[in-house]
């Protein structure tokens, strides 16, 4: 969120902050986590997203996929298009190495951000969705990148957090154990670092 807002005040852009609440009544199927979650939750986010366009005067929605997302394993594609949202990046066959270099030649400070994945894509299928488990992800996640880690997930496996970072940060992480432990141990018992590298 600071981010954002922090980007709109850079390009000069408006900006108008909707709050949707996917743990409202109705929202059962997003809850349950099923594997088509994502198709769901985009029809929950974007068409609240489209009637809030269409009443301040705007025809076309659009989001940010590029070509580098792979349409045909994301179901939240699928209801992107259902509710005719383009994807400009993606259509005009934009990369994510060609978004970076064009941000950083427009002096946006979000070129080299790393990518962030909703918080739901860090429990398991099937594993139903709740506020306590998201803001356990979330508050891991927000105690990694306080200790200088990029890049990363915190990952829910049964009652452990199950770190996964690129190899390039694994020594690093080894040395700060204690650290991490003792950051991730308020929001999970048992705290996991995955060998294989994101």
């Amino acid at each position: 969120m600071q981010d954002a807002k922090r980007l709109v005040e850079q390009v000069g852009g408006d900006m108008h902050i909707l709050e949707i609440d996917v743990f409202a009544e109705g929202n059962e199927h997003i809850l349950a986590n099923p594997a088509d979650r994502c198709y769901h939750c985009k029809q929950v986010i974007f068409g609240t997203l489209k009637n809030q366009a269409i009443a301040d005067g705007f025809s076309v929605v659009i989001d940010g996929t590029n070509a580098s997302d792979d349409a045909d394993d994301r179901p939240g594609m699928k209801a992107l298009e259902e509710l005719s949202v383009r994807s400009p990046l993606r259509e005009a066959g934009i990369t994510k190495d060609e978004i970076r270099r064009l941000s950083k030649e427009a002096g946006l400070f979000t070129w080299d951000k790393p990518s962030y994945a909703c918080l739901a894509t860090r429990i398991p299928v099937g594993r139903p969705l709740t506020k306590e488990i998201l803001y356990a992800v979330e508050k891991a996640e927000d105690a990694m990148f306080a200790l200088g880690f990029s890049d990363f997930r915190v990952r829910v496996y049964h009652d452990a957090a199950k770190i996964q970072l690129p190899a390039n940060q694994m020594s690093n992480a080894l040395n700060k154990r204690t650290e991490i432990k003792e950051a991730i141990k308020p929001y999970f018992p048992i705290v996991l670092l995955d060998l294989e590298e994101r």
